[in-house]
């Protein structure tokens, strides 16, 4: 996959119901291709991204997360993070993105530890547990785009399985090198 080399200015609808400027014009957005409304390994994934937020945020850096789930089943699940979730039930974005899906999203063994501690923790009540049926399906896999205030791609990844994704330090690591 071959990512986009710069992105033209959009607006994208948060679930709240805010425009999300992308580029933003003073600072680099971290955007990230996630999975479904509820799915373990994202929630898992995201809380690194919750508990670092302020140390994201002096870096100059604005997430902004990507599910391809419905904006009422999304709302639920994302309430309580402090960054912008898009709803993108369609895969509009996914596409334009290059973002992909796959039977290796969960038969890679690499993801399987991340799918067992996720749900682990969805079943003891820390996660909300997905709804069954997902209209998007459940083999989505994972991206992650920086992106500078000039709209130029800065960094881009393309997840080879559900657990497959930048971590916070290497979201730091990136911005660093600008």
């Amino acid at each position: 996959m071959h990512p986009p080399t710069t992105i033209d200015r959009t607006e994208f609808h948060a679930v709240t119901g805010k425009l999300v400027p992308v580029p933003d014009p003073e600072r680099l957005v971290h955007l990230q291709f996630r999975r479904f409304a509820g799915c373990p390994i994202c929630n898992l994934h995201l809380r690194t991204f919750v508990n670092r937020h302020d140390e994201i945020d002096r870096a100059g850096i604005r997430e902004v997360v990507f599910f391809h789930s419905p904006a009422d089943e999304l709302v639920e699940h994302t309430a309580d993070l402090p960054f912008a979730t898009v709803a993108d039930p369609d895969k509009v974005i996914y596409r334009r993105f290059g973002v992909e899906s796959g039977a290796r999203a969960l038969l890679d063994p690499r993801s399987w530890s991340a799918i067992i501690r996720g749900i682990a923790l969805t079943s003891l009540g820390r996660f909300r547990a997905p709804p069954v049926r997902q209209p998007g399906g459940r083999l989505g896999l994972p991206a992650d785009f920086l992106i500078t205030p000039d709209g130029t791609v800065l960094a881009a990844r393309y997840g080879r399985h559900a657990d497959d994704q930048w971590s916070v330090d290497e979201v730091l690591a990136h911005a660093a090198h600008r």
